[in-house]
């Protein structure tokens, strides 16, 4: 599955950002449609997980709407992706090195402080609209990587690179900021006990001799803590990524050395010759060897951030879209433009292109870091502008901000994230249309494909 998801890639980042984009305009349409109210019944719908008294799906002693159990149950589970994602950059990918991760991490500070910078010039800090400084900082990997995959091989490997790398410390910063601003009335007794539960997966993980199930147990213990805490519930999700185990249980070396002793000794019958299609018990037993080695050749982590890609990608996204998206045009929810729609924009499109280009510029000039082989300057601009793409984590802090005290800011925000991350992912994909090589033409199999205008 890892080996086909490699190879699909590409298809896979324009299908999910196809849905995404499609979720989030169904949502904007049934929201000033004669079906809004429906769809705002939906997601004001209590759910309940309950056994006896005690309800799952309850904060405070009150049970979780549709829009609560999508926003800080579901969403969990994408910030244990961006976790685990960030876990395994940090250990072997573009941030596990100094030199590697510089030029990214300067680059993503520059995309987080200029964005900041233009909402607050935009919208005070002291007003209500102030609450939303945040909202522009993120970038949304799986909609840019979308539009860049749109480009085909005509974008070097080095620019899509980047682009995680950056995206990658810009999710970084989006968590530090959902912890540290938007919590409240931190109970200290149920992050004791979330801590513990940590603990004890931290200590089992070391044992390399328990399956995913345990992790996935735990988690839930977690997140049920977490929301009881005070703390936002998904920083569960991004604990939980650094206590799961990153190494094999079984060395790659063991691996090939056990598969061919048991290859050796499998057992070819008479009836496989003639072309027979039934396996006999122990031919069975050999290839559940086999399975099992294969499974403890890939660590805990990887197996389970293929196992959520998919899950993430189509399910959580899409729901987050459906329920966050649904920007009122006019009516109940107040004017859609307003400071915080423009300071939003701004900072996504104006300050974000600034903000990355701009510290990559000084990191490359003052030589704090290289330029990477085959970025240029203009493709580099069209990086910075798709970079304005903040769809997810900007709704997510949009909510977080707004959405209990001022439902207007809210609308207000979702505008703004809607429309900045369209036109950035619009003017971006054209620049980068305009400026990447026509052709790709290859000299010989062993050379490296040549680009061609």
């Amino acid at each position: 599955m890892a080996f086909l998801r490699r190879r699909y890639l590409p298809f896979i980042n324009i299908s999910a950002s196809v849905l995404l984009f499609v979720t989030a305009v169904a949502a904007a349409i049934l929201a000033n449609s004669p079906l809004a109210p429906y769809y705002h019944q939906l997601l004001a719908t209590e759910v309940c997980l309950r056994i006896g008294d005690f309800n799952l799906f309850a904060h405070d002693g009150q049970a979780m709407t549709v829009f609560q159990l999508i926003n800080d149950g579901f969403m969990t589970v994408f910030f244990l992706a961006v976790g685990l994602e960030i876990k395994r950059e940090l250990l072997v990918g573009e941030l596990s090195s100094f030199r590697k991760a510089i030029l990214p991490f300067i680059a993503a500070c520059g995309g987080m402080i200029v964005p900041v910078i233009i909402y607050a010039m935009v919208c005070p800090q002291g007003s209500p609209e102030g609450r939303g400084l945040a909202i522009p900082m993120a970038t949304d990997i799986a909609f840019s990587l979308g539009v860049l995959s749109l480009l085909g091989k005509r974008v070097p490997l080095c620019l899509k690179v980047f682009l995680t790398a950056f995206a990658v410390v810009d999710d970084i910063g989006g968590i530090l900021v959902i912890a540290i601003f938007y919590s409240s009335h931190v109970s200290v007794s149920y992050l004791l006990w979330a801590a513990l539960v940590f603990v004890v997966l931290y200590l089992l993980g070391i044992r390399q001799t328990i399956s995913k199930s345990i992790f996935v147990i735990g988690g839930v213990i977690t997140w049920y803590l977490f929301l009881q805490s005070g703390i936002h519930s998904t920083i569960a999700g991004v604990i939980l990524a650094f206590v799961i185990p990153a190494r094999p249980r079984l060395d790659v070396g063991k691996y090939i050395e056990r598969i061919r002793r048991i290859i050796k000794t499998f057992p070819v019958m008479p009836s496989e010759r003639a072309g027979g299609i039934v396996l006999t018990n122990r031919q069975i037993a050999k290839l559940k060897r086999v399975e099992s080695a294969s499974d403890r050749v890939i660590s805990i982590l990887q197996s389970l951030e293929d196992n959520l890609h998919n899950t993430v990608s189509f399910v959580v996204l899409p729901l987050f879209a459906f329920a966050n998206a649904g920007v009122t045009l006019g009516g109940g929810s107040g004017e859609v433009f307003g400071s915080v729609t423009a300071g939003v924009m701004l900072g996504l499109v104006l300050g974000k292109f600034i903000g990355l280009f701009s510290f990559t510029w000084m990191s490359i000039k003052t030589r704090l870091a290289p330029m990477p082989l085959g970025m240029n300057w203009r493709n580099l601009a069209g990086v910075s502008l798709l970079g304005g793409i903040g769809f997810t984590v900007s709704l997510f802090i949009s909510n977080l901000s707004f959405g209990e005290t001022a439902p207007a800011l809210l609308n207000q925000a979702k505008a703004g994230v809607l429309g900045g991350s369209l036109l950035a992912g619009i003017l971006g994909f054209a620049l980068l249309s305009n400026v990447l090589p026509r052709t790709v033409t290859y000299r010989n199999k062993a050379k490296s494909p040549q680009v061609t205008t």
